[in-house]
């Protein structure tokens, strides 16, 4: 059971609370507030995205998710499965997207009372009730700019806001009627790559999180089989609700009656191994001294099928009692945060068989910090994108359609980019 939800902007203060079965006070909130703080105070590269996402007090279970700078906390008592609650909470950021574009406390300050509605009706007494973007929108329309007037000045209204569930078919996530004059469904299969290698560039661990985004338009009631060439790559898996999980666990095969519009059809992860070649290879030499240190950061393609590399950049953390930087690139610019010490170098684009992208200079200590500098360890952050490369070899084959007697066009992509990519100096 989920008894509340609190909303909170990224200064921890609340933004929306609602409230289900049971009023919790908002003293919870402080106490969530206090030991996300000592958390992140623990490190120097803590984030808010290190902070458990299970918080315990003394009488509640505090979940937590952090996304687009906002956290969703929900506080439990009672046994429930954990995993629900977090479904629950991505699921809310995940419709208030839908609905809106984009996802921020000015949006959601802008559309409380679309938010409120979306919140009572997507829970019942404690229990999540209707998830699905079609039957929501069939409940709790979009907003329209006379709908954001009216509630500006409060005003009322004739025109109803509300309207009743018509059209629905006996599947939740479907409408009945759709019709389109092209039928067509596009799939884009994006990978993040969460990779650790060290100095010598060698894949610590490196693994690939997935998702496969549909945008169906066809007309009907269409029932559709996805085949892959080479499904026994990923694993865990988890499915949209329309997925037929038998026919996935038995032979590898996506059978569904996919949703109207946009939505994430599966979800994977995949094991690379350490033998396999990553996309990017960074090669940093950083020579610490007494007083200061001489660096020099070499970046080069490896196995990328011949795609470039774009929106390249690598980001290295100095030690805090860092004073001065100088440096010198052959491709792209580079900047130097003296408050965050932090030096980002944004390389943008990369072509196979050009000059390798290479950043070398020095930076140097504070009298009073020098010792603990020359002993730190140093960890470039690495961004990218390769457009029309899946990294794990995931690729779509055959798409069969049942139920309906016209031919959909399919189109696919793909996009790899990194995620947390760290090498280690």
């Amino acid at each position: 059971m989920i008894e509340s939800l609190f909303v909170l902007s990224s200064t921890g203060k609340v933004i929306i609370e609602k409230h289900w079965h049971e009023l919790i006070p908002r003293r919870i909130v402080d106490y969530f507030n206090e030991q996300v703080s000592k958390a992140m105070a623990a490190g120097e590269d803590v984030t808010r995205e290190d902070v458990l996402p299970i918080i315990s007090s003394p009488k509640y279970q505090l979940v937590n998710i952090y996304r687009d700078g906002l956290t969703y906390l929900s506080p439990v008592t009672k046994e429930v499965d954990p995993m629900m609650v977090f479904e629950f909470l991505h699921r809310i950021h995940d419709i208030i997207q839908e609905y809106f574009g984009s996802v921020s406390e000015t949006i959601i300050k802008e559309n409380f009372v679309t938010v409120y509605q979306l919140l009572e009706e997507m829970m019942d007494d404690g229990f999540p009730l209707t998830t699905e973007p079609n039957a929501l929108k069939e409940i709790v329309p979009a907003p329209t700019m006379l709908n954001k007037v009216i509630n500006t000045m409060g005003a009322t209204t004739s025109v109803s806001t509300r309207k009743m569930p018509h059209g629905m078919s006996n599947l939740p996530w479907r409408k009945a009627g759709v019709k389109y004059n092209s039928n067509e469904i596009f799939f884009d299969i994006i990978e993040e790559i969460d990779a650790i290698v060290d100095s010598t560039g060698k894949a610590v661990s490196c693994e690939a999180h997935g998702t496969i985004q549909t945008n169906s338009r066809l007309s009907g009631m269409p029932d559709l089989t996805l085949t892959f060439v080479n499904p026994r790559l990923v694993d865990d898996c988890s499915f949209h609700p329309s997925v037929r999980f038998n026919k996935w666990d038995s032979d590898k095969v996506l059978s569904f009656v996919p949703p109207d519009g946009q939505f994430r059809l599966m979800s994977y992860r995949v094991n690379l191994s350490s033998q396999q070649n990553l996309p990017v290879q960074v090669k940093p030499s950083i020579n610490v001294g007494a007083n200061g240190a001489k660096f020099d950061i070499t970046v080069s393609l490896r196995n990328t099928d011949g795609k470039a590399l774009e929106n390249v950049v690598l980001t290295l953390p100095l030690h805090k009692s860092t004073t001065t930087l100088t440096a010198q690139c052959n491709v792209g610019q580079y900047m130097f945060d003296p408050v965050g010490k932090v030096l980002r170098w944004d390389i943008g684009k990369i072509v196979p068989r050009e000059r390798a992208p290479v950043i070398s200079g020095s930076f140097g200590f504070g009298a009073a910090g020098s010792d603990a500098a020359a002993n730190a360890g140093y960890n470039i952050g690495v961004e990218f994108l390769i457009n029309s490369h899946s990294l794990s070899g995931l690729k779509v084959d055959v798409l069969k359609l049942f139920n309906e007697s016209y031919k959909p066009y399919k189109g696919v992509r793909t996009m790899t980019k990194a995620g947390r990519y760290q090498v280690r100096a």
